[in-house]
């Protein structure tokens, strides 16, 4: 029986039951997500990290909550006071209700009864939740418009170009998934992986979507609607206290909430590692649940590392990378994957297909080739060739293009 079958016979309490389960998941989550980045990145760095309130430090990121619960909350006098309530509020909302669609386990025995745990089976399920996603950037929009300042307005308007730019490539890197599996159901696409992961089959696909999904959840390198060196805090600065506290929730939350769609589309979804199908039937269907949230906190732990190792881009690299680079390529992979798609279920010949890939290989290199000869060429026009000596006094400096011209 299907997921959607299964859970189409749920009665109301179940489904209650599974939203709050899947809510309290999240919220631990986040507190586990909060300190183990703080783990990672201080073994990065050769510290310590926290190790005060409790075992290790686990409970630092509750206290840290409690301790913003109980500091004042300040609305500036400038702010519109209730798009200013109400902006935190949307931005964590709908975090939580993207995650209604994902599904976390196959059939298990729920109380006495069959079913799975996900809330609901929609047929453009991964439709919802890129809808979720985009209108959860207006709780940042709104955040930066209503403070009344300058620094959060810049903040909300660089993350709504950011989201936008990179929604787009996110979405396009998703139209190999659904053309593939046939389907824009998330249990459906996970039941189309039984035998290969799209991670493996549609690669450049899976790269894309992790590059995007970094750009989507302002996190760094990529975190340039709250860059502290120019915009102080970003879309946030003028919060406080527990409205401070649901912007911080909810950009953890949105780091699972991408991870697990990442999971469901590209890895599989609950589905256990090649060789280890067999575990998948151990505590009655529930192992499954842990080898989801392997590959989650797979993803997480790739978002601290890129954190702790990369610098932050400059907003207009960014903003190039974005739609120079990604969301060509995506619209080329488009164009090759359907190419494929039809060409294995016309039952063409193989070595039509080998010879269709080596084609689009060489038109890559040949593409890649001009490309970089128009860049040296500019770079190399763009050279001080004559340089004149100017009549007033000039500081030298060492290792400079004129002077190693000039010399």
């Amino acid at each position: 029986m299907s997921n959607a079958e299964l859970i189409g016979q749920d009665p109301g309490w179940i489904i209650a039951l599974k939203g709050l389960i899947i809510f309290a998941t999240c919220v631990v989550l986040t507190i586990m997500s909060v300190w183990g980045e703080r783990k990672i990145v201080a073994r990065m760095q050769q510290r310590i990290g926290p190790n005060r309130v409790g075992k290790f430090g686990l409970l630092q990121a509750l206290v840290d909550g409690i301790k913003l619960a109980l500091k004042e909350d300040l609305i500036p006098k400038a702010a519109d006071r209730i798009v200013f309530v109400l902006a935190p509020i949307i931005s964590t909302t709908t975090c939580f209700m993207a995650f209604a669609v994902i599904p976390l386990t196959g059939e298990v025995n729920f109380f006495g009864r069959k079913t799975a745990m996900q809330l609901t089976d929609l047929s453009v399920g991964v439709l919802y939740v890129l809808a979720i996603a985009s209108v959860g950037v207006y709780g940042i929009v709104l955040a930066g418009w209503s403070s009344g300042s300058t620094y959060p307005l810049l903040g909300g308007l660089r993350s709504s170009a950011q989201v936008i730019s990179y929604e787009v490539a996110m979405g396009l890197s998703l139209v190999a998934v659904f053309i593939y599996s046939g389907s824009m159901s998330t249990s459906e696409i996970v039941a189309a992986q039984q035998q290969w992961w799209y991670a493996v089959i549609l690669f450049p696909s899976f790269a894309i979507y992790s590059i995007s999904m970094v750009g989507e959840t302002n996190r760094a390198p990529f975190d340039l609607a709250e860059a502290e060196g120019e915009l102080v805090g970003g879309f946030h600065t003028e919060y406080s206290s527990l409205k401070f506290a649901l912007f911080f929730l909810s950009e953890y939350v949105n780091i699972i909430a991408v991870s697990a769609l990442a999971t469901t589309l590209f890895l599989g979804g609950y589905h256990a590692f090649p060789g280890l199908g067999f575990t998948e039937q151990w505590l009655g269907g529930w192992f499954t649940l842990i080898w989801f949230f392997i590959k989650v906190l797979m993803f997480f732990f790739i978002f601290v590392w890129l954190r702790g190792t990369l610098p932050r881009l400059r907003y207009d690299q960014f903003m190039k990378f974005g739609w120079k680079v990604l969301i060509p390529f995506s619209l080329a992979w488009i164009m090759v994957v359907s190419t494929l798609r039809v060409m294995s279920q016309q039952e063409a010949p193989r070595i039509l297909i080998v010879a269709f890939i080596f084609s689009m290989v060489l038109l890559y290199l040949a593409v890649t080739t001009l490309v970089d000869r128009e860049k040296a060429k500019v770079i190399k026009a763009a050279k001080v060739t004559n340089s004149i000596e100017p009549d007033f006094p000039v500081p030298t400096i060492e290792n400079s293009r004129v002077e190693q011209i000039n010399g």
